[in-house]
């Protein structure tokens, strides 16, 4: 495998995972406490697919 087929493999992964996540945060109950621990797992899954297909990019 090169770079570049490693490449697209991690992406679609990173997006899968930011899906999986998103769908997870949506099952929690809404509560305080839960909204928080939503929005922060949410983002930090999300920045991963964001930042790689960032520097990608460049």
């Amino acid at each position: 495998m090169n770079n570049k087929e490693f490449g697209k493999q991690f992406e679609k992964r990173t997006k899968t995972f930011a899906i999986k996540i998103i769908k997870l945060s949506a099952s929690i109950r809404n509560t305080t406490e839960s909204m928080i621990v939503k929005n922060q797992i949410t983002k930090s899954a999300t920045s991963i697919d964001a930042n790689f297909r960032e520097a990608n990019r460049s």
